[in-house]
């Protein structure tokens, strides 16, 4: 028996979805081959993200590609390279921060369209492949390293990272398949998608660089995925992509379920959120078993990322 009341649902509308010709469907990809056995992956697409200007930055993951949609759902390809792009953020100084599976941090130059390593290690020893980043009001960055982390090997890792002094500190190094990840509006608390754990974690962060007394948020209804990108709105509400089940559940700061957004485009792989327009009050909800994003409007505006 819930001890919550059953959470609103909510419909979204189309916004876009992948151009035919962007699709890759003349071979297969060695990300796909592992990451989705079976299927022939045509894209991927992930890690969506707002710049100042209103476009939207994506990332395709099996083919190492960055588009830019803009606010009227046009696609232009910014940039291709030899990388497993997974999570994406825009910095304040207007670069573009990918989490790569492949090639550890990279920072790219969208009037140039350049990559660059960035952060590439920790201690000599690589990555086991990094998953999503968000960047503090402080300009501290935290990311994920997933890899192929998950219950049988609960290993996966959260860092935080001070650019100014260059420290990495590990966070969590027992997680199973962290994912995406945001902080709470006054930057005490960071949550974690467990992907393979079903679940957010809640990391109350330390002055010193550590965590404290983590927790499980929220345990998501299971199924065939789990907890996928998160973010969180100026009340503290945080959304959370269910990668198995085609929406997006969001919570109250307490953990109570609020709302469901059902994913109108048809497919069951929602992997990535990102609240947009002038005022922040729209969710862009990113769909990559059929490369669409949808959208539906939300009460209090999404946190402000840079």
């Amino acid at each position: 028996m819930s001890l919550h009341p059953p959470p609103t649902r909510v419909e979204t509308e189309l916004f876009t979805r992948m151009p035919e010709e962007f699709r890759i469907r003349d071979r297969d990809s060695d990300w796909a081959l592992a990451n989705k056995p079976g299927e022939r992956a045509d894209s991927f697409l992930e890690g969506p993200a707002f710049d100042d200007a209103g476009n939207l930055y994506l990332v395709d993951i099996p083919w190492g590609r960055i588009f830019r949609v803009s606010p009227l759902g046009e696609w232009s390809l910014l940039l291709q390279y030899d990388g497993w792009p997974n999570g994406l953020k825009v910095h304040r100084d207007g670069m573009l921060y990918v989490a790569d599976y492949r090639r550890g941090l990279l920072r790219v130059d969208p009037g140039k369209g350049s990559v660059e390593p960035w952060l590439t290690h920790r201690n000599s020893e690589s990555f086991r492949g990094l998953n999503d980043l968000v960047f503090g009001h402080d300009g501290t960055l935290y990311f994920t390293d997933q890899g192929q982390t998950g219950m049988h090997d609960p290993s996966g890792r959260v860092y935080r990272y001070a650019p100014a002094s260059g420290r990495l500190d590990c966070l969590v190094a027992n997680g199973p398949s962290p994912n995406g990840l945001a902080l709470s509006p006054d930057g005490k608390v960071l949550y974690v998608a467990m992907t393979r754990g079903n679940a957010v974690w809640r990391l109350p962060l330390r002055a010193d660089g550590g965590v404290s007394k983590a927790s499980v948020f929220t345990a998501m209804a299971g199924g065939v995925s789990g907890a996928d990108g998160v973010a969180v709105d100026e009340a503290g509400n945080v959304f959370v992509c269910d990668a198995g089940n085609g929406c997006v559940w969001s919570f109250s700061p307490f953990g109570e379920p609020l709302h469901r957004y059902v994913a109108c485009s048809g497919g069951r792989t929602v992997t990535n959120l990102a609240f947009g327009d002038a005022d922040r009050r729209m969710l862009y909800i990113v769909d990559s078993s059929t490369a669409s994003v949808v959208r539906a409007a939300v009460a209090a505006p999404g946190l402000r990322l840079r």
